[in-house]
């Protein structure tokens, strides 16, 4: 008996432990995106832990909350909101965290925008505010297009070599 009672003590510490670890960062993250005029920010939130048929799975560590809210990101909107958007195609590949930094790798897709300057500072604007928030402990994000650094995308108009925060826009 003392024995089923130290397992069910065991089992119940590690469910609080775990479920603690989970609301430090909540069960809903928020995301912005850029209204079509490119500079109004709009939040929304997006569940952790989606019903079925929601986008997405539920992430838990810190890590994977700042991939899966990038990738919202990036992903855009729900359809049919008028919204300035990252080109079809463009996905996160990786996100590294280290310290207060997070380092985005996206897809080659973000550098076939047409839209030039407006579209481009308005899309990393939705991604730098997304990834700053507060209870992710993240200050600024560092930007790699398929694996490299670039000093800007394609069209030229945003600066990506040095890392973006809220004050970059």
């Amino acid at each position: 008996m003392l024995i089923v009672l130290f397992a069910v003590a065991v089992a119940a510490a590690w469910w609080f432990t775990t479920r603690a670890k989970q609301s430090a960062i909540g069960d809903t993250i928020t995301v912005y995106y850029a209204k079509a005029d490119g500079t109004t920010l709009v939040p929304w939130q997006v569940s952790l832990n989606p019903a079925r048929g929601e986008r997405g799975d539920a992430a838990l560590d810190r890590r994977s909350t700042i991939f899966y809210a990038a990738t919202q990101c990036v992903a855009g909107p729900p359809p049919g909101t008028q919204a300035v958007r990252f080109p079809a195609g463009t996905h996160v590949l990786a996100v590294d965290v280290q310290g207060s930094t997070a380092d985005v790798d996206i897809s080659k897709d973000v550098a076939s925008s047409a839209e030039g300057g407006f579209a481009e500072s308005a899309e990393f604007k939705a991604l730098v505010w997304t990834l700053t928030q507060p209870k992710f402990g993240i200050d600024s994000v560092k930007v790699k297009i398929a694996g490299a650094r670039v000093a800007t995308l394609p069209g030229g108009h945003l600066g990506l070599d040095e890392p973006l925060s809220r004050s970059s826009f």
